[in-house]
């Protein structure tokens, strides 16, 4: 029986271009370029396996093809217009090269693309994420989602 079959609560992996987790150690040093910590993928899988095994999470990451597809019920890749996503990193004071590499990604649908590759093409969603209101309408999607996840569950 599939992992996904045993939980009663999905997981979701919320990604796209860009969103580390120094807390507790998951990096393997800074970047000063990019001006971000650089992930021990190994570290985090090993830090989340048990937490994802038990359902009930959504992780939000800025990439996809790190984790296994089993863990993942529902795989959302935000979309954002280049002009706005510019907008929101230099607002948050990002170097210019990660400005750059970044908006390069959303371009090329990257994330997009990486997901596909990654996880089962049935759940892979593209959302828009550009502004309050397609916020609020994939909050409302998500939420209908879980809904009818735990539905079909109980019904089995």
């Amino acid at each position: 029986m599939s992992e996904s079959f045993k939980r009663m609560n999905p997981n979701i992996l919320i990604t796209g271009t860009p969103g580390t987790v120094k807390e507790k150690g998951l990096h393997e040093g800074f970047d000063q370029e990019f001006q971000s910590y650089i992930l021990d993928d190994d570290k985090v899988v090993d830090e989340l396996e048990d937490i994802v095994s038990k359902g009930g999470n959504i992780v939000d990451y800025h990439s996809c093809d790190l984790f296994p597809e089993r863990w993942f019920d529902l795989v959302l890749v935000l979309r954002t217009d280049i002009t706005i996503l510019y907008d929101r990193l230099e607002k948050r004071g990002y170097p210019q090269k990660k400005i750059t590499e970044n908006i390069d990604c959303e371009i090329f649908q990257v994330i997009l693309e990486e997901a596909k590759e990654s996880y089962a093409n049935e759940i892979v969603i593209e959302l828009q994420s550009n502004t309050i209101q397609d916020m609020e309408s994939n909050a409302s999607r998500i939420e209908q989602w879980v809904y009818n996840f735990k539905t079909q569950k109980n019904k089995h």
